[in-house]
């Protein structure tokens, strides 16, 4: 072999003869011209000295940058090359790069989706004007109607309108009301109610935002200036396009609500959807026209009925802490004079006390406004850190597979070497092949993410269509998608790189095909090997544990029976009833009587609230015992037959009968925790209390306790709660529940014939059933159960591909050995356990490094869990099993192999 490497030394002393020869002759050349530069100056005058020597210059400068060119020409021949014979080396193993390819795409796609998801729900700014200055009163953490005094999220109508006069911080201010309405309405000249999703705002909204619009104009301050006298109404280009086909005849054109009819003024921009992130209104309509829109909610002009959030763009020059103390001024001085107007059941001295400890704080709102921000922001950054160990895992797979494929190219770096290329040149070629591995698998994870975002928003969302959010691929996405395919590159390819620099180059030119022999010594594979393993512990002690917890929340006991049973929602509004209106209980009654007597169902009933819908909240005051006004109590209003329809059992006294009516002292159901705070010794049947202040105390009758109930989410304590017979509290009631038997789809098409057939313009909507609305309600801990298992399992793929791969490799570079081994005695069983072992240890010490990351790391997620501790050991034990078994199994298959060779045939190939 040594006249290889003499063959080598001589063929590199010639191409640095040639290339000593070419700069050799540039640099002649360059003198030449330099001479005659100076040739040509001599006989020139004194006065012409100056033009000279800038044309010298000026040449000497143009010689320069010619010579700057032809180095980068130079350059990008030189990467050229590299790319070339980057592509060709992958295409010769292409079982290791379709490996790398999948592990960077799955790796790089699902990072790349976890942030699409991620912008979308909290860090996009609003497609605003300048939306860093928008700030917005309080925290906005609250929604709905309160009648309380002093809040700092909710604001009525009036102090909006103060502080709109008042404020000498922000240059506009607008209001927007804390809940949506969601009607029906009959758009031109059609007979089919359509259900439209609205919001009311302020005149003042659009201006504000600096939202321009697409076509038509925006709401203005004169649309709101006087209650009920401005039927107007901003449509978004997404229900423009979705209801009337872009329509170019929209301005103008008339829509029915309720019993008003508005006119479109204008359409917004096409990515406009208003400032809650999740929530796109079809329409905005001025808050004056509050009362005309189903559920027609009031208060215009009730300063003390708090329902709408309010922002506000500072002016020019004004920070924010500036801003925050005109607030404050303005809010102390405003809810001092209101105080002396306010009624309530606390006495004033202790609102007076509150208001001074009271500090409205300013929130930025260039991202909007954001429940599901506050829902989903603890699961996301879990899922993005979960990703992200994924893709650490994909890279160790890649750089261990690429740290066995350069030991056995050692013989052709070798020789590359000894022909002249220094070890940077080398290094640079390898970095090279890692960083086209790299966008390749990019390139995938991107068409991946793409598809994958769209079935996380899915998965996200509770109803059964997904929640309005763009998750498509954009500049922010594709930033972020780079950047983590050039981190991967680095990550993975730099030190399989470098290492295959540092070889002797005789060792290298003399060795046979059993050089690699040593890859399966080398520590550095066995430490990619060891913390793929130990991160996958980490993904599938997580999974197993949010697993564990869904199951359990599940499992609760929610106080009813959830099974069969029919929801849907009723809008008598947009049906023209009024809510005073006394044919409302009368309606109520007829639907429920006609819809008990169909085949299949067994009982019936109107309710205000059904599960997971909200809740109408107020203190109350126990007759001859007032010591519990600080206890706020949750109150439904149901039908006569709502405790038989959902199984409540009722464990002291009644429930409603046809005796309680409207005539009829007011009675109540309550529950058992509501007996025990309000009544907690003796029986409450037949004791009285009441809401709205002491002097109310006597006027409920207590006639039943009901059972605790779930009524808001499955892992809240027992609510306080009571249930009012709708018979005494005449009002809409939107939602209908039907317990049946048999087929859900003959018994819910039967239900909506018999209400159609009581009064046909009655929308109905939102059909689905009890346990389809508690697994909504879930969606979070369902989402961070689905993704961690499968990012774990596909964590522990990967580590599996990755020592089925490595090992298969390896076993293929020790064929001699194996051969020699098996030809000096060495039984089948022998060769298999040689390999095994290996594996075996490998795999134990992942595990023995997991298992302390793994209980340190739980902490973090244990808030998240339900009826589990982070240091759970029957998740820790399920983990450690799976990735024992699928890695040992991984590792089997090339062993087995191993162990069938033919001694001669092995030897032979050597």
């Amino acid at each position: 072999m040594e006249w290889l490497g003499e063959l080598a030394r001589r063929i590199g002393m010639l191409l640095n003869r040639s290339r000593f020869r070419d700069d050799l002759d540039a640099e002649m050349q360059l003198h030449i011209d330099l001479r005659r530069q100076q040739q040509e100056e001599r006989g020139l005058g004194e006065d012409d000295a100056h033009a000279a020597a800038k044309r010298r210059f000026g040449n000497a400068a143009s010689l320069k940058e010619r010579s700057h060119s032809a180095w980068g020409w130079s350059w990008l021949e030189s990467l050229a090359q590299d790319t070339t014979y980057g592509v060709r080396s992958m295409l010769r193993s292409p079982g290791i790069t379709a490996v790398a390819l999948l592990s960077l795409a799955l790796g790089i796609g699902a990072n790349s989706a976890i942030f699409s998801l991620m912008d979308a729900v909290m860090l996009r700014s609003l497609p605003v004007t300048d939306p860093g200055r928008l700030l917005l009163l309080g925290l906005a953490k609250d929604d709905g109607i309160t009648d309380g005094f002093g809040e700092t999220d909710l604001y009525s109508y009036p102090v909006y309108r103060r502080f709109q006069q008042q404020t000498h911080t922000f240059s506009s201010v607008a209001a927007v009301f804390s809940l949506p309405n969601d009607a029906h309405g009959l758009v031109a000249d059609r007979t089919l109610q359509e259900p439209i999703h609205v919001r009311l705002v302020s005149g003042t909204y659009f201006d504000t935002l600096g939202v321009q619009a697409f076509a038509g104009r925006m709401l203005t301050d004169e649309d709101d200036n006087s209650e009920g006298n401005h039927p107007v109404a901003v449509a978004s280009y997404s229900w423009w396009t979705r209801s009337l086909s872009r329509d170019p005849a929209v301005l103008g054109k008339q829509l029915r609500i309720g019993t008003a009819v508005f006119s479109i003024v204008g359409v917004t921009p096409p990515d406009f959807f208003g400032t809650e992130v999740g929530d796109s209104p079809d329409l905005w309509i001025p808050l004056s026209m509050a009362k005309a829109v189903p559920p027609h909610w009031g208060s215009y002009t009730d300063s003390y009925t708090e329902s709408l959030y309010v922002f506000g763009r500072l002016k020019p020059g004004v920070t924010v802490e500036q801003a925050t103390t005109d607030a404050n001024l303005f809010y102390q001085q405003t809810f001092s004079q209101l105080l002396d107007g306010f009624h309530g059941g606390t006495p004033k001295q202790t609102y007076a006390a509150r208001l001074q400890k009271i500090h409205l704080p300013l929130t930025p709102m260039a991202t909007g406004l954001s429940e599901l921000r506050r829902e989903f922001s603890k699961p996301l950054t879990v899922l993005m850190a979960v990703v992200a160990l994924v893709l650490l895992i994909a890279c160790a797979n890649i750089a261990n597979l690429l740290l066995a494929r350069s030991t056995a190219r050692a013989r052709e770096l070798a020789v590359r070497q000894a022909l002249g290329a220094g070890r940077f040149r080398i290094a640079r070629q390898l970095l090279t092949e890692s960083l086209l591995l790299a966008l390749a698998g990019g390139a995938l994870g991107v068409a991946f993410a793409s598809a994958a975002s769209r079935l996380l928003l899915r998965m996200a969302s509770e109803g059964p269509e997904p929640m309005p959010l763009n998750v498509s691929v954009n500049t922010p996405l594709l930033l972020f998608s780079l950047a983590v395919t050039i981190t991967t590159a680095i990550l993975f390819g730099t030190v399989p790189a470098f290492r295959a620099t540092r070889i002797e180059l005789t060792d290298a030119l003399n060795a046979g095909r059993s050089t690699s022999s040593t890859s399966a010594k080398n520590p550095m594979a066995k430490a990619l090997v060891v913390t793929q393993v130990a991160l996958s512990l980490v993904l599938l002690t997580s999974a197993a544990l949010f697993l564990r917890s869904l199951i359990m929340l599940n499992q609760v006991d929610t106080g009813f029976n959830k099974r069969n049973v029919l929801l849907l929602r009723t809008d008598e509004s947009s049906a023209g009833y009024k809510e005073d209106d006394p044919r409302l209980a009368l309606l109520h009654r007829q639907v429920e009587e006609q819809v008990c007597a169909l085949p299949g169902v067994q009982a019936a009933s109107y309710s205000f609230f059904t599960f997971h819908e909200g809740s109408w909240n107020s203190p109350v005051y126990v007759q001859d015992f007032d010591n519990y006004t600080h206890v706020s109590v949750q109150h439904n209003i149901v039908g006569a037959g709502y405790f038989a329809t959902m199984q409540i059992p009722i464990v002291a006294g009644r429930s409603f009968g046809p005796h309680d009516t409207a005539a009829s002292p007011k009675v109540a159901v309550i529950s058992e925790r509501m007996a025990r705070t309000m009544f907690p010794s003796g029986s409450p049947i037949g004791r009285h209390y009441g809401t709205g202040g002491p002097q109310h105390a006597g006027e409920i009758e207590v006639i039943g306790v009901a059972r605790d109930v779930k009524y808001d989410t499955l892992d809240e304590k027992a609510t306080t709660l009571d249930y009012y017979p709708y018979a005494q509290y005449p009002g809409y009631l939107n939602d209908f529940e039907v317990r049946y038997s048999g087929d859900l789809g003959a018994v819910s098409s039967a239900v909506q014939r018999t209400i159609h057939n009581i009064d046909r313009n009655i929308p109905i909507d939102r059909i689905t059933t009890l346990e389809e609305r508690i697994a909504s309600t879930n969606t979070d801990q369902r989402l961070e159960a689905q993704l961690c298992t499968f990012f774990a399992l596909l964590a522990a793929f990967l580590s599996s591909i990755g020592i089925y791969g490595l090992m298969s490799y390896l076993v293929s570079r020790r064929t001699s050995e194996i051969g020699v081994r098996m030809a000096l005695g060495a039984e089948r069983g022998d060769v298999l356990w040689l390999v095994m072992r290996e594996i075996a240890l490998w795999v134990l010490y992942g595990i023995a490094i997991g298992i302390p990351v793994t209980l340190e790391g739980s902490r973090f997620v244990s808030s998240m869990l339900f009826g589990l501790k982070g240091n759970d050991p029957a998740s820790l034990i399920a983990a450690c099993s799976l990735l024992l078994t699928v890695t040992v199994l991984a590792g089997y298959l090339p062993a087995r192999r191993a162990s069938r060779l033919d001694p001669a045939m092995a030897l032979r190939r050597e």
